[in-house]
C-alpha cells in the first residue's frame, strides 16, 4: 500500500505523515522531492519552474516507490502536494499498474488557517511569500483533490498525532505484507 498524503503548505502533512510512520515498523516515509532534485538536477538544461511539469518525474515516482517496497517489504507513506489532476491521474495509475493499492489523503484547512501557520512557521522565511501564494492554488484544485480523495481529514480541527492515528486505522486493513 502507498499512503500518499496531499494538501498545501501548512497544512500538515510532513508532520502527520511522521507520526503515522511512528505508529507502525510496516510503514516507511518515502519523499518523492528527492526524485525531483535527481531531475533538476539532470534536467537543468531543460525550462521548467516545477518539476512536477517533467513527464519523468511522473513516471518515475511509482518506479522508484515500487521499487523502495520491493526492496524493504514496507509500505510507504509519501507526502508530496500535487494539485495537478492530470499529474495526480498518472502517479496513482503507475502505481496501480505496479500493483500498488494506494490510499490517497487528503489534508484539509481553510485559508485563515493555511496563511496563520505558514507565518507561525520559525523556518523558510525566505519562501513564506511562495507558500501564502500557494494556498491560493490549493483553494482553486481543492474541489477535485475532495471529490478524489480516499480520506479528508481537516487538520484545523484534528491534531497531527489525531489525524495520523485515523489515517493509520483507514490503511491497517489493507496493509498485508508489502
Amino acid at each position: 500500500m502507498i499512503i500518499w498524503v496531499n494538501g498545501t503548505f501548512g497544512v500538515g502533512k510532513t508532520t502527520m505523515a511522521g507520526h503515522l510512520v511512528a505508529r507502525s515498523d510496516r510503514l516507511r516515509l518515502f519523499d518523492p522531492e528527492w526524485v525531483g532534485y535527481l531531475l533538476m538536477n539532470n534536467l537543468a538544461d531543460h525550462e521548467f519552474t516545477d518539476f512536477q511539469q517533467l513527464s519523468p518525474w511522473r513516471t518515475l515516482v511509482p518506479v522508484v516507490a515500487d521499487e523502495i517496497v520491493r526492496f524493504t517489504r514496507q509500505h510507504l507513506v509519501a507526502a508530496q502536494t500535487v494539485l495537478h489532476q492530470e499529474y495526480w491521474d498518472e502517479i496513482q495509475d503507475g502505481l496501480k499498474a505496479r500493483g500498488h493499492e494506494v490510499l490517497h489523503v487528503l489534508l484539509d484547512a481553510g485559508p485563515d488557517t493555511l496563511h496563520a501557520r505558514i507565518d507561525a512557521d520559525p523556518e523558510g522565511h525566505d519562501i513564506r511569500k511562495g507558500r501564502h501564494e500557494h494556498v491560493e492554488s490549493f483553494m482553486t484544485q481543492r474541489p477535485w483533490l475532495r471529490a478524489v480523495a480516499d480520506l479528508v481529514v481537516d487538520t484545523a480541527t484534528v491534531d497531527a498525532k489525531s489525524a495520523a492515528a485515523s489515517v493509520f486505522d483507514r490503511a491497517q486493513g489493507a496493509m498485508t505484507p508489502a
